[in-house]
């Protein structure tokens, strides 16, 4: 499978914000370095003149490059996410983190982007103040399977994931063996299962939330948890309203960088 590398010359802001646009159009990651946004797409369906118009006033190129090559560089780019004292998430030819409770150990690829640290960051923050304890968890887009797996070292007794791309699913699989896993259920899905969830996770992004808002309140029992990033700041507003019209209520929000996550309760 061939695939693109769209090279964007903007700075750590602006990064941000064609970051949020730009998962709109399914990538396969990114790169992030100074003054310069790394974007892959697949070659079949890629739409360049839908992608156009978002990067009016921008220096960018379009270049085909094979898989083995940005995934070898995007795998020796790959940087821990260290959660405080909590957790963190390496590869595993990195060495272990110290003083840390709950270690996640990954094969990285591109499926799981530098410019998603930040809400990785703000879900793993989150979880630490929710009770997992033989609770049923959803992990909705669970990408390289990071949340499903600490949802399960957290002690929920079961754990569902989802997510519509098969090198995630594959990725997630892998990570799952690797991190000793035996309560996680992985899918290649678009369809939330329909049953309802102690705690749901969904680090997507706004127009996916958006979309299956009426799908995720039914998937919750009263006072089930939701926590939810891959939000922006100026997101805030209309995920918030969206989500009391399901009869939803803010608990926590929490900002890194440019990025906000949301923990919601249903019902009162």
């Amino acid at each position: 499978m061939r695939h693109l590398q769209l090279s964007i010359v903007a700075n750590d802001y602006q990064q941000e914000e064609l970051i949020a646009l730009l998962n709109d159009f399914n990538p396969s990651g990114y790169e992030q370095h100074e003054e310069v946004l790394l974007a892959y797409f697949e070659k079949d369906g890629f739409n360049e003149a839908a992608i156009h118009p978002l990067l009016d006033g921008f220096d960018y190129k379009l270049a085909e490059v094979e898989e083995q090559n940005w995934n070898e560089v995007w795998e020796s780019n790959f940087q821990p996410v260290v959660v405080g004292d909590f957790c963190a998430v390496r590869a595993h030819f990195h060495q272990p983190i110290p003083h840390v409770a709950h270690e996640i150990i990954i094969t990285p690829k591109m499926s799981f982007g530098t410019g998603h640290h930040a809400t990785t960051y703000m879900m793993m923050e989150q979880m630490q103040g929710i009770d997992f304890k033989d609770k049923e968890v959803f992990d909705f887009g669970t990408g390289t399977g990071i949340l499903a797996i600490l949802a399960e070292k957290l002690g929920a007794r079961k754990v569902t994931a989802i997510d519509v791309d098969e090198w995630s699913i594959e990725n997630a699989r892998e990570n799952l063996e690797r991190n000793g896993c035996t309560k996680i259920n992985v899918a290649l899905s678009t369809t939330i299962p329909d049953t309802q969830f102690d705690v749901i996770l969904a680090n997507i992004n706004r127009n996916v939330l958006l979309q299956y808002a009426e799908q995720l309140n039914k998937a919750c029992k009263n006072r089930s948890l939701l926590l939810l990033s891959g939000l922006m700041n100026n997101d805030a507003e209309d995920i918030i309203e969206a989500f009391a019209g399901q009869d939803f209520r803010l608990l926590k929000r929490i900002d890194r960088t440019n990025w906000i996550s949301l923990l919601f309760t249903k019902g009162s």
